[in-house]
């Protein structure tokens, strides 16, 4: 079984074999701008190919039996998740394809089939919630342009944007002025740097470790973004609670690359959820988006299902006249 992760930023890939419960070793590739974007759906297959291949190749396994891809940009365009998984269904040869939201693995790996919230914070920002009645909640995910607040790349864009502030004199001078002037060269070139790889998302993302770094030596704006960020985080999170009826105890996991920039944001997002009133407890996902889609892959009664397009080789029958070596040909179709 393959189970793949595509990110904005990376995509991840790794392949379990009947009877191991442990997986042949994770294999990456650069990730894709999100399905709903303009040649979405290509450059995800492209990044499945290559970590998946990879990964295929290392457990000596040929072709999948089954494959579930959590890719960004899934859940607001399910017509790309389906055409994703008719193309991967033929280039792989699996026996059959789930495709969903990166969002959706997160929150199966995270929490599995329990209520609860899991907010996927990397280069982009969404929050799964399911309540203990069974109601399901999305909560933003909108791309780095209208939503993903909080995420990686808004973290990134927020430093970036302080650091032309201050270059203009419309703000307080900062540290990352510096890192910025290092890592692009010419603050005036800037705009244009971020535009070179075609994933500006991804782009202004890898400043936000940057940005934590600055923060974690005590500079003041550096601080207020990530302050700012895990505000974002809680209101995500409670706006996902209220959604799906959160007046009862729900545990809250955070997954995602943001969750290694250090333990600031985190602990002004504990803060956040300790005061929302609702009864919201962050607790240790007990694994990530290879996880989960290792679990839905197999498992199609899994409470995520409704979010998942899966595509499978159909058999049509073609019946000619008796007698003839036509009569019963099994056409094996890609749907």
């Amino acid at each position: 079984m393959l189970a793949v992760d595509v990110g904005k930023t990376g995509c991840r890939a790794a392949v379990w074999t009947p009877g191991s419960a442990v997986a042949h070793g994770t294999c990456e590739a650069p990730g894709a701008p999100g399905l709903a974007t303009p040649d979405g759906v290509p450059l995800a297959e492209k990044a499945v190919l290559t970590a998946g291949r990879a990964a295929l190749d290392q457990a000596g396994v040929r072709t999948p039996d089954a494959v579930c891809v959590g890719a960004a940009g899934a859940a607001t365009s399910p017509s790309a998740a389906g055409e994703l998984a008719q193309r991967l269904l033929t280039t792989l040869a699996a026996g059959e394809v789930a495709v969903t939201s990166d969002a959706i693995t997160s929150h199966a790996g995270a929490i599995g089939a329990s209520p609860g919230i899991v907010l996927a914070a990397g280069t982009g920002t969404v929050a799964v919630g399911l309540g203990h009645d069974g109601t399901f909640a999305r909560v933003d995910g909108w791309g780095p342009w209208l939503g993903d607040e909080g995420s990686g790349s808004w973290i990134g864009r927020a430093g970036l944007r302080a650091v032309l502030r201050a270059h203009d004199g419309r703000g307080p001078a900062t540290l990352l002025q510096e890192a910025a002037v290092q890592l692009h060269g010419s603050l005036d070139g800037l705009p244009g740097a971020l535009d070179q790889g075609g994933n500006t998302a991804r782009a202004t993302a890898a400043f936000a470790p940057i940005v934590a770094k600055a923060a974690s030596a005590g500079d003041e704006v550096s601080i207020a973004i990530l302050r700012e960020a895990a505000i974002a985080w809680g209101e995500t999170v409670v706006a996902a609670a209220r959604r799906i009826g959160g007046t009862l105890p729900l545990r809250v996991a955070v997954t995602g690359g943001l969750i290694h920039l250090g333990d600031a944001l985190l602990s002004e997002f504990d803060t956040f959820l300790a005061g929302s009133g609702y009864a919201l407890v962050r607790v240790q996902p007990a694994g990530g988006s290879l996880e989960g889609a290792r679990l839905l892959a197999s498992q199609r009664d899994a409470p995520q299902e409704p979010f998942v397009v899966r595509a499978r080789p159909a058999v049509s029958w073609h019946f000619a006249s008796p007698g003839t070596a036509g009569a019963q040909q099994a056409v094996l179709l890609r749907k």
